[in-house]
């Protein structure tokens, strides 16, 4: 099954649940960014809800960047999506190995650390973005969200991710939000809750090749749910240009421009995102200097 985000409707459009399956979207990240098996699993797990948060701006030009920054050796992640849905982002320390957990599983928790914040920028286009900032609870990135939502958002909304790593790499990854509208009434509520609680974890939904709609029936407990929309296929994908990186020059300051030219005649920018190499000549360097002096 291809990666792909669906949005349904449960109990006659009283909770709104989207599932996304991201195996290839975490396997690119994972290729990317040469991630180690944990980093792998945690890297994942933001892009993931990033990608759902993205999914959920309106409008083309608005994205939301979210910073995970833990008290844990993979140190800060970040990740950038927009809702057509594109996402991309850094981890730290991609290379961090730790032992497997008390559970037997990847330790993403000691990874990324349980003290320390989510921090959320959504530009939609306004005059100010909304910023909301939230503490880690755990660091296993879900619960953390599902925090985030509360405090944050003030939206009660049950967040589940997952990464499957193997030998080969990214075996399955996903994960599903679940929000109820104002009007969803609490035997609703306990349904979809008992539906999470039996259905177990969404790595494991998917390693079993449930499809996003079985996902979705499971865990509201609902087999009349709704399509509200089905065509986005999430993608890794970054945005860099020679353009931007030129202006990233331009952003360290004429006398350090100078510095690189008479030193090293040359410059190598790397993007943060996805490792693409940009060379500049002297004499592009000195071209973005002589703009610099146009310009004041």
């Amino acid at each position: 099954m291809a990666d792909k985000i669906i949005k349904f409707l449960a109990y006659n459009g009283k909770i709104s649940i989207t599932c996304i399956k991201t195996t290839d979207v975490v396997e690119e990240a994972r290729k990317i960014h040469d991630l180690s098996p944990v980093a792998t699993a945690a890297f994942g797990r933001l892009l993931t809800i990033t990608l759902l948060m993205g999914e959920e701006m309106k409008g083309n030009g608005d994205n939301v960047t979210v910073q995970v920054k833990g008290n844990g050796p993979i140190g800060t992640m970040l990740a950038v999506s927009n809702n057509i849905p594109e996402v991309r982002g850094y981890v730290q320390n991609p290379n961090i190995d730790l032992p497997l957990n008390e559970f037997g599983k990847l330790d993403v928790g000691g990874a990324v650390g349980n003290e320390g914040y989510i921090h959320v920028i959504k530009d939609m286009g306004l005059k100010e973005p909304y910023i909301g900032v939230s503490n880690l609870t755990s660091g296993e990135i879900a619960d953390d969200f599902t925090n985030y939502f509360v405090n944050s958002e003030q939206r009660q909304t049950a967040v589940a991710l997952g990464v499957l790593v193997d030998k080969n790499g990214v075996r399955e990854a996903g994960g599903y939000l679940i929000t109820p509208m104002p009007d969803a009434t609490e035997e609703e509520i306990s349904k979809v809750e008992k539906g999470i609680f039996e259905a177990g974890a969404i790595s494991k939904m998917l390693d079993n090749n449930f499809s996003l709609s079985e996902i979705a029936k499971k865990v509201t407990g609902d087999k009349n749910i709704k399509v509200i929309e089905d065509n986005k296929v999430p993608k890794y994908k970054c945005n860099c240009s020679k353009e931007k990186m030129a202006e990233a020059l331009i952003s360290i300051g004429k006398k350090e421009l100078e510095d690189i030219i008479r030193e090293d005649g040359k410059a190598e920018i790397v993007c943060h995102f996805c490792n693409k190499k940009y060379n500049f000549t002297k004499e592009e360097l000195e071209e973005i200097l002589r703009k610099m002096g146009d310009n004041n």
